[in-house]
Formats: structure tokens, C-alpha cells, sequence
């Protein structure tokens, strides 16, 4: 191998390394229960987090709770300063964040934890229900590199169980996209749980809410076998 070729290779390597070294900054989009409990999880991590929400108070109450490493900002702020982002908001507010910011989540990391519930979201409720959701958020969001994972448990579930002494709580990580996943299995890690590589974005399906996964406590051995994994 020439030294222009290593050189290239190495640019390569580092490119697609990048996100699994030192503090990332990740913007969050919906800074609610979901939002703020995640973001929440990463700013005590020592990532970087924007909070943003329709209401400004919202997303800072939940940067104030987050401690020193999170901020708020727009809608549009957040999306612009995450090296991945996060949107926690109800399925049927997607076409509009993509209307707003679609633009500027081209060629990033959105970790997707939205459930799509007709009773809520309507026709695009229904017809995510049918799809999987993951697949149905990636096609909501053309251009972004989807992670679905953190959608089949509360809240609650998760600030409680998050961090907990070995075995620690097993969640899912799905994604089309080889980088994107390799970020996501790493968010998940950092968010105090044992990450478990779940397939595709259609293999996601499985561990939709209402699937038997949900509001399940498993451990990472568990969760492979109930996601039929070796």
C-alpha cells in the first residue's frame, strides 16, 4: 500500500470511528418526558445536550435537570448543533419537524424512540402501526440515518432502571445504516444500558410498542433470544 493510499485509508477509518471517541453533541427535539429523561441520561454521561421544544419552558426545565453539560435552544438550534439528535414527540408531529428542520437532519443520526398510536396520530398512526415504525420514520425523514431503540418502555422504566449494577437493562438497536448503528449501540451504552444490535430498521417491528418486548426488564442474554438472535 502507497503512503497516499494509507492516508486515504486512514482518513477513512477515522471517519467512520469518530462518533465512538470523547463527547458527542446531541440536540434534542421534544424535550417532554421521553426527551428530557434521555437527554437527561447522556448530559450526566458528559455529552453535550441541546434541549428544544415547542415550549421553551419545557426544554428548560429539562436542561436545568440535566445538569451542566445541556443547554436549550430552537427547534432549529438543536438540530443544527447535534452531531446526532434526538426527536421525542408525538408520531404524527414528524412531518412537521421534517417541514422544519428536515433539511438540516440530512446525512445525521436521528435516534428515533416515537410510537405511532392511531388513536393519537390518525391515518399516518395506522399505517406506521402496519409498516413498523422504524421503517415508517425513515421514510418521514429522507436523508436522516435512523437508530430506532428507547421506544418500547416508559419514562419511568427507564430512569430507574438506568445504571443499575450488572446485569444491567438490555435495549434494543436497530438501523439501516452501519455508522448510524455503531453511534446508536453506543448512545444506548452511554445512557446506562447493555446495548443489543436488534437487525434492520424492518426487523425493528418486533419490539414496537404493544409487541411482547414492551415494559420488559431482560438482560442482554434474554433480550438475543427474544429478539431470536444468536
Amino acid at each position: 500500500m502507497t503512503r497516499r493510499l494509507l492516508l486515504v485509508f486512514l482518513a477513512l477509518l477515522f471517519a467512520h470511528s469518530a462518533f465512538a471517541q470523547g463527547a458527542l453533541k446531541i440536540g434534542v427535539i421534544g424535550s417532554g418526558r421521553i426527551g428530557s429523561t434521555i437527554g437527561g441520561l447522556w448530559a450526566k454521561a458528559g455529552h453535550q445536550v441541546m434541549f428544544s421544544d415547542r415550549d421553551a419552558e419545557t426544554a428548560k426545565r429539562a436542561a436545568e435537570a440535566a445538569g451542566p453539560n445541556a443547554r436549550t435552544g430552537s427547534v432549529t438550534e438543536a438540530a443544527t448543533f447535534g452531531e446526532a439528535v434526538l426527536i421525542a414527540v408525538p408520531y404524527g408531529a414528524l412531518p412537521a419537524v421534517q417541514k422544519e428542520v428536515g433539511d438540516r437532519l440530512r446525512g445525521k443520526v436521528v435516534v428515533d424512540p416515537n410510537n405511532p398510536i392511531p388513536g393519537r396520530d390518525g391515518e399516518l398512526g395506522v399505517k406506521a402501526r402496519e409498516k413498523g415504525a422504524g421503517v415508517s420514520t425513515a421514510a418521514l425523514l429522507p436523508g436522516a440515518r435512523v437508530v430506532r431503540s428507547f421506544n418500547s418502555w416508559g419514562y419511568g422504566l427507564m430512569a430507574r432502571e438506568a445504571n443499575r449494577p450488572a446485569p444491567r437493562m438490555a435495549m434494543p438497536v436497530a438501523a439501516d445504516d452501519a455508522v448510524a448503528k455503531k453511534l446508536g449501540l453506543r448512545l444506548v451504552q452511554d445512557a446506562g444500558f447493555d446495548a443489543v444490535d436488534a437487525g434492520s430498521l424492518a426487523d425493528s417491528k418486533i419490539y414496537d410498542l404493544g409487541s411482547s418486548l414492551s415494559q420488559q426488564v431482560l438482560t442482554a442474554e434474554e433480550m438475543r433470544k427474544a429478539l431470536r438472535k444468536p
